[in-house]
């Protein structure tokens, strides 16, 4: 599985701090995503149901570009022991088959006497944003 990634502590985050990730979804990610979570609308996994919906084809999940923003927080910043507390959503246009998601946590907010980050979340398909959060994450302080 590789090596563990490093942790950002508490200290060691700043303002305007922030990471990426690019995933591209695919048939079999979408068909995946749909197996762990149980939801198997067929607006995900059907493409005929999906040719009569608005969007005229298959389109992931919103939840999978909200598990691409776990992702980040969790390997990248603030990495390995980071522990969610809240996370808002709001899904601005469909992710389809072959899109190329790039997810982008920023730090927008530092509360040291709870050592709390708040972030700016972004995933965007092409530039544009399919969906916009964000999120309040309890970071390990460095060990004494």
């Amino acid at each position: 599985m590789g090596t563990t990634p490093k942790s950002v502590y508490f200290e060691d985050l700043s303002v305007g701090q922030e990471a990426s990730t690019s995933n591209t979804v695919t048939a079999d990610v979408i068909r995946a995503f749909a197996d762990v979570s149980g939801d198997r609308n067929p607006v995900h996994i059907d493409a005929d149901y999906a040719a009569g919906t608005i969007f005229k084809e298959r389109i992931a999940h919103g939840m999978l570009s909200a598990a691409f923003i776990s992702a980040v927080f969790g390997m990248e910043l603030p990495g390995p022991g980071a522990i969610y507390i809240s996370q808002t959503l709001n899904f601005k246009a469909p992710v389809k088959i072959g899109d190329v998601v790039v997810t982008t946590v920023k730090v927008a907010e530092l509360i040291p006497e709870k050592k709390r980050a708040r972030f700016d979340c972004v995933c965007a398909v092409n530039g544009k944003a399919v969906v916009q959060g964000e999120a309040v994450l309890m970071v390990p302080t460095r060990p004494a």
